[in-house]
Parts: structure tokens; sequence; C-alpha cells
């Protein structure tokens, strides 16, 4: 096979690491790819959004796949186009990548599939806010209708805090936002890959939106993940299977009845609260950095199972196999992110952080500039480890990181120590 990853992040990253290794692939490219990415791929020049240029760069190198990492390309119809020209693509159409591009299209279609979620409002001016934040009350959830990168959403208790974020919003062309209740309980990410009528789900993960320890600061991109979650099988066994009857395939179906059949990955980002589980938001695309860790578990060779679902045969593969070992991932970011983050700094350690047992360094905001690597970008590095259990991954993973250097960086230090130490708990279900 000959494959085409779209994308420049860590995601890319880890999604270029699993594609090298599937002995089905003979040649990746990457467009436009990233420092990291270009030691597994040739990297070409280019705008992955622009569907035109997806398309030539495909058709003239002769490629059997299209992979699609980030959200941009799938909303500008990147898929659409490789469709009309005959080229397998892993990733949903424009039409079907609504579930992510619209908050208020998503609840939509959860309501018409009847996938459990918080009850929600759709607003469209400062009036509609105000009646929505007081029908809510505190804490209040204000999220961003369109994209926003993970950073378009508000979870405070500060009522001004809300009424700035949705005015914000509000004040951006033909801007919207949903206010919803807020939901109770530990947050799990799950991404079911579908070909428009089958779903097959990976292994889920928990990832750390916050930026500081302890869930404090700004919501950001992400700055950690982990999986498995082993309280998760030990507190609600069956969920994942749970999640793909209730939630997934109901929301594949629907898209379908609709007229825009779902391909690629419907990322499922749940609250377990004490009424059972719930739909936070759905995501078109995989998570970052979520798919770092999942993907640093997955045995089954990837190229083969996107390919499957581009063509509609995902029913058609035996089980997925997965490592029995924990992975964590921990994302080093520049200075100043997620609000303005400082670009140019050198990035140097990331050969010696490799050298920890399990460890791999994945590059997201990079740029090589005469012959040195600096911080392009909010997100700079995601470092994964993978090790027997998670207090070994959780140490390896640390280790590594105390090893890289950036002027100004900022890692969250406790990622995944709540899992480690038996704290992360499920709100015994109602009823």
């Amino acid at each position: 096979m000959r494959v085409l990853l779209l994308g420049a992040g860590a995601r890319e990253h880890a999604l270029a690491r699993s594609l090298t290794s599937d002995p089905q692939v003979d040649d990746l490219l990457a467009l436009p790819g990233n420092p990291g990415i270009a030691e597994l791929a040739v990297c070409l020049a280019g705008d992955p959004a622009d569907p035109a240029t997806v398309v030539r760069t495909a058709t003239e190198q002769h490629v059997d796949l299209v992979v699609v990492g980030p959200e941009a390309p799938l909303v500008a119809g990147v898929a659409d186009a490789l469709a009309t020209a005959g080229v397998p693509c892993f990733g949903p159409t424009a039409a079907a990548a609504r579930l992510e591009a619209s908050k208020a299209f998503a609840k939509e279609v959860m309501a018409a599939a009847g996938v459990p979620t918080a009850a929600a409002h759709v607003c469209a001016t400062q009036a509609e806010v105000e009646t929505a934040l007081g029908a809510t009350g505190a804490p209040y959830v204000v999220k961003e209708d369109g994209l926003a990168a993970g950073k378009g959403v508000v979870v405070t208790d500060d009522l001004d805090a809300a009424r700035r974020h949705a005015a914000a919003c509000l004040a951006r062309p033909g801007g919207r936002v949903v206010v919803e209740d807020f939901l109770d309980g530990p947050e799990v990410s799950l991404f079911c890959l579908a070909d428009g009528s089958s779903v097959v789900p990976l292994a889920p993960a928990q990832d750390f939106k916050r930026l500081g320890d302890g869930d404090t600061g700004p919501n950001t991109g992400g700055m950690g993940a982990y999986s498995p979650l082993r309280w998760l099988d030990e507190q609600r066994p069956g969920l994942v299977a749970e999640v793909v009857e209730t939630v997934a395939l109901p929301t594949v179906q629907e898209m379908a009845r609709r007229g825009s059949p779902f391909t690629g990955v419907l990322y499922v980002g749940l609250a377990l609260t004490s009424a059972g589980p719930r739909v936070i938001e759905f995501n078109a695309r995989f998570g970052d950095p979520e798919t770092q860790s999942v993907l640093a578990r997955l045995r089954t060779p990837l190229a083969g199972i996107l390919l499957a679902a581009a063509q509609g045969r995902l029913a058609d593969l035996p089980p997925l196999e997965w490592s029995p070992e924990s992975s964590v991932t921990v994302v080093v970011a520049a200075d100043g992110y997620p609000a303005s983050p400082r670009t140019g700094d050198e990035v140097t350690g990331l050969a010696d952080a490799a050298q920890v047992d399990g460890v791999h360094v994945l590059q997201a905001g990079t740029a090589l500039r005469e012959g040195r690597l600096v911080s392009a970008g909010g997100r700079v590095l995601s470092v994964v480890s993978v090790g027997p259990d998670l207090a070994a991954a959780r140490a390896r993973a640390y280790a590594a990181v105390h090893r890289v250097h950036l002027a100004g960086s900022q890692a969250r230090e406790d990622v995944a120590r709540a899992a480690e130490q038996g704290e992360v708990l499920v709100p015994t279900t109602k009823g």
C-alpha cells in the first residue's frame, strides 16, 4: 500500500508511526507533516484542507489510501473530493463531519437517534444565553458551536466568565453557542471506527484537558492521556459494548438515514454520570493526545483496519488485538499556551528522552530552522511511554519529559496519577 497522511501534529506522528510499522505499507507520504514525521515519511508541501491540492497529490502519487488526521480537511470536503476522484479515504464527508463542525447539529442527531446526552440550549443571541444560563445553573457549560481546536468550551462556576465566553463566540460571523447541563463523573474517550454501517471500537482512554495539575487553568487541546482504563473495567464492565449499542451505532445509522453515511472515526466523549453514561461531544477524527496512547497499544496492523473502514468492510475484520501493557502520554507545551504560545525556542533532549525504556517522542508544534529544532506551535511534543502497568508507564513518561529542554515549557505532572492511586470512581447509577 501507498498511503497519504494529512496533518502535522503529534496525532499524525502517532498515525505515521503505526502506519509505517504495518507490513502492508510500502510508502508513506505526509501533507504537510512535521520534522518528526519526516523521519518516517516523505513530507510534501501543500494545504491539507484544500481539496484540489489533496486530490492532485493523491492521484499524482498513485496512493491507495488517504488518512485524514485533523478536522479542518474533513469540514472542507477533502473526503468528498477524493470520493469523486475514486481514491479511498479514511475520514467522513463534509456533511457527516458536521457531527464535529456543529455542536448544535450533533445534538439534533443525538436526539433523533435516542443517544443519551446533556440537555442543551442552542443560542444565537446574548438574551438567549442569559435564559439558558438561568435554566442550567452552575457549573455553567458554554460551547462554541463551530470548530475551535478543542478550546471552544468553558466550564465554570463564574457566571460572568460564562457570559464573556458566550459573547466572544456570538461576536464571530454566524456565531452560535450551545449552553448545556453540567455532567458529573469521570470522562472517557472512545474512538469508534465506522464504515457507514458497522462500528468497531478501539480501546478507551482518558485525557486531561485543563492546563494545570488538579484540572486547574484554562481548557486546552489536551495535556495528556492514558490507556487502558483498569478502573473502568472493574467498575463498569461492558461499558464499551454498551456505548457502541446505545451511542455509536445509532448515530451511524441515523447519519445513513439522512443520506450522509459516516466513514472514519466517531470520537465519543463520555461522562460517566450517576444517571449512566452521557455523551459530552462527538468529534469526527482521532483525538489528540488520546490517539498517542491508544495506538501505542494496538497490535493489529493499522493500515488494513483503516482501508477496511474506507471500503465498507469493517464487519469482515477479525477482533482487534491489544497489548496488555499501559501507555501514558504527557504533552510538553510552549510558554504562554494556550492563550498566546511563544514560538522559536530551541527544543533539545529528544534523543536522550527516547533512551528511556519504553518511550518514544512525537512531534507536534515543531520546525527546523538552520538545522535546529524549534517550537512552532502551542503543543510542541507528546512524550509517550509503554510499561507493564500504569505506575511503570507514568514513571517512564516523566523520566523522559524531564530530559526534554524547552525554555518556559509547560507539562502537567499528574497525568494518570489518580488512576494509578485507585482514586477514579464512577458514581453509583441511580435507579
